[in-house]
């Protein structure tokens, strides 16, 4: 098939927010514990974090991780893990029906933050407490000393506040299975009297207010319009939740559902501008799509076990094996990313590891990228700059979510300080090789720096310890620049990061 696209380096979308390759760890089955902390462990540090792990996620250069939940934080106390180790309490998790040890708790994570170099977006309690634990929390995390819980903080070896500036206020409050779960308006004004409370503590802190867990709760889009007109001079983002699964093995329908996403993300932000008009506000909020990946190779079946076990420790729990398959959807969700980013300026993968993660762990033993580690790791080292509007002009495709789907999906970054162009780019076709014509307008001097791409294999591969580099990018060839236009050939089911020197 012939396809042709094109970019100006003059039609821009945005300046993309680093955040928008951010991640998300919950204390949820083994993310934790035998994830990112094993004491004991052949590559664990004096503090018993994996150095396996840490390299791993090093490697991705993740702009911020949002911690610690997730359903767990609407029913947890963060008390609960400062102070002696032997002294924390075992506590029964309601979310997922198992026992928190509480080990692992704010300044462990911060420890293991400074470490991945990473920075952290904390979420606060709004199920079972409100606004006073949030309050004590973000003085023990923010406050220098001199107050009660700084100086708690203090005493337990944390002499500087770690000035936390991004709070996520609650989870998924729409959820009837959240733990303290409420209704729009209940939990809007709530959030307002929180962000004005932690502001306070912290002048010019982002606050995060809880939006819809997915475009398929019956309260989808009223909920995001009654919450913030609670609240919305006193926040500066709206979170979104999305879950992406295949179990119909359609690969062109679960591709298609990228297409939804994108709706999604339309719709909500049709509702901020609505109600930022109605409401004659000076702010603007944006988008905090701060839960997404594929979940579902493992998600009925858990299901049932988490609802049935005796409230085991750190079990094994949604450990998905992803496939090539879901690393070319997690490619094209990050190039629709990159074309939302002037309304969806963070974006949180989740989780990190172990749990629906890029990255698997086992207990004692090795650490392995999964197949949708690379097409994170290109979009948060090469997709950072100002996105570009690609048009292209190809073949389509009909599907049950979406209609006039593109078979290439395609995305462009410009980092003018680098003098680079990248192009990320996905042939869905089944079968059918992209013959492509990409034409670089305002960039007659661009040449070929690098090109990686991942191909040829069956859509079910996965890695796993004893073939960890089973699904892996390699050197690409035969894609080059000949008067200002890109030509060559994508094969079939194909993803490519092609960099392009443009200064």
């Amino acid at each position: 098939m012939r396809v042709r696209a094109s970019l100006h380096r003059d039609f821009a979308i945005s300046k993309i927010d680093d955040r928008l390759y951010s991640a998300f760890i919950e204390h949820m089955g083994r993310a934790i514990y035998s994830g990112i902390y094993e004491p004991g462990h052949p590559r664990a540090d004096a503090n018993g974090f994996r150095q396996d792990v840490l390299d791993m996620v090093r490697e991705l250069d993740i702009p911020a991780i949002r911690y610690p939940g997730g359903n767990f934080v609407s029913a947890y106390r963060w008390e609960d893990g400062v102070g002696p180790r032997d002294q924390r309490p075992v506590r029964l998790d309601l979310a997922w029906r198992s026992k928190e040890t509480n080990q692992v708790g704010i300044n462990e994570f911060a420890q293991w933050a400074d470490a991945a170099e990473t920075e952290m977006m904390l979420a606060v309690n709004l199920g079972s407490r409100g606004l006073d634990d949030a309050r004590n929390f973000a003085e023990y995390v923010n406050h220098p000393s001199g107050t009660h819980w700084s100086d708690l903080r203090r005493s337990h070896g944390v002499e500087q506040p770690y000035n936390v500036s991004m709070w996520c206020l609650g989870n998924e409050m729409d959820g009837p299975w959240q733990i303290g779960h409420k209704q729009a308006r209940e939990y809007g004004r709530l959030a307002d009297e929180t962000a004005k409370a932690l502001r306070q503590l912290t002048p010019g802190a982002e606050m995060i207010v809880c939006g819809s867990s997915n475009d398929e709760m019956p309260t989808y889009p009223e909920w995001e319009r009654e919450v913030l007109e609670e609240c919305y001079e006193n926040v500066d983002y709206i979170s979104l939740h999305k879950y992406f699964g295949n179990s119909s093995q359609d690969t062109l329908n679960f591709f298609g559902k990228i297409e939804e996403t994108g709706r999604y993300i339309q719709t909500i932000a049709g509702v901020i501008d609505f109600v930022k008009t109605r409401k004659r506000a000076r702010n603007d909020v944006y988008i905090c799509f701060d839960e997404w990946n594929v979940w579902y190779h493992r998600r009925e079946e858990d299901s049932r076990r988490w609802r049935e076990w005796d409230w085991p420790e750190a079990p094994d729990l949604l450990e998905e094996d992803y496939n090539f398959e879901d690393a070319l959807f997690v490619a094209g969700l990050l190039n629709e990313f990159i074309r939302r980013s002037d309304r969806v300026r963070i974006a949180c993968i989740a989780q990190l590891v172990n749990v629906i993660a890029p990255i698997r762990a086992e207990k004692g033993g090795p650490a392995w990228r999964q197949t949708i580690y690379y097409p994170y790791q290109f979009a948060s080292l090469h997709g950072r700059g100002t996105a570009l509007n690609v048009s292209v002009d190809g073949p389509t495709y009909d599907c049950q979510v979406a209609d006039d789907v593109n078979y290439l999906d395609a995305a462009a970054v410009h980092n003018e300080a680098q003098g680079t162009v990248t192009l990320f780019m996905v042939n869905r076709h089944l079968d059918e090789a992209a013959e492509l014509d990409f034409d670089l307008a305002g960039f007659p001097k661009a040449r070929v720096i690098g090109h990686k791409v991942m191909e040829g294999y069956g859509l079910r591969d996965t890695n796993g310890p004893d073939k960890p580099d089973a699904v892996a990018p390699r050197d690409g060839k035969g894609l080059g620049v000949e008067d200002g236009r890109v030509r060559g050939a994508l094969a079939p089911l194909s993803y490519h990061l092609l960099r392009l020197d443009v200064s």
